[in-house]
């Protein structure tokens, strides 16, 4: 069954304050670069057939040296792209925390319609349908590098458990993190869940 790694983009400066969502011009900061040289290091015996990337800056420069690595291409693929968050996009968490739509996400993202944009559970749908027809074009053996974010990572992960959708917050997805998920016909194997180079441990409170 073909294996698709399942790549978060590096660390960039928008991440920490406010909601990226499709913004433009949300580049790699020097930590994310460093973290997507570590990635391509880490990766540098897998056999990879194939590198697909979300459009957005930041997971394309997180693509770039593991393609370098291993002599590909970077395939852009729309359908890796991140979450349509409309008019949230581009606020800051701390003007989010103040709203019923942010506690939404966090305590029942799968009633989450995000104004003028996605609603989780077709994010869902678009993550899951856009990871299994790229499988459909690889072989059995080949190993598939998909660099696209967090939510989409996460979202991915709760649905080939079986777990709903609201339990997606249960999972942490690093930047620079790679999960491993063998597919055939449907089903899945979690090989590996949120793999980094290096562990961070969170700044206290």
């Amino acid at each position: 069954m073909p294996i698709l790694l399942l790549i978060r983009h590096a660390e960039n400066d928008v991440l920490k304050t406010r909601i990226a969502g499709r913004m433009p011009g949300v580049h790699l900061n020097a930590k994310g670069y460093r973290q997507a040289q570590a990635l391509a290091q880490s990766l540098a015996d897998a056999p990879l057939t194939a590198i697909y990337s979300s459009p957005m800056e930041r997971a394309l420069e997180t693509a770039a040296p593991l393609a370098d690595r291993h002599h590909l291409e970077v395939q852009v693929h729309p359908d890796l792209i991140e979450v349509d968050y409309g008019r949230v996009q581009g606020r800051t968490y701390k003007q989010l925390g103040r709203t019923k739509l942010w506690k939404l996400v966090h305590e029942k993202p799968s009633a989450v319609q995000f104004p003028e944009g996605e609603c989780m559970t077709a994010v869902m749908q678009r993550t899951v349908a856009t990871l299994e027809s790229l499988v459909g074009h690889h072989a059995d053996n080949h190993v598939i590098a998909c660099v696209t974010h967090g939510d989409l990572i996460r979202l991915a992960i709760v649905h080939y458990l079986g777990l709903p959708l609201d339990a997606y917050h249960s999972f942490s997805i690093s930047t620079a993190s790679v999960t491993v998920v063998a597919l055939e016909n449907g089903c899945a194997r979690l090989l590996n869940i949120n793999q980094v180079t290096s562990l961070e441990w969170p700044n206290k409170p």
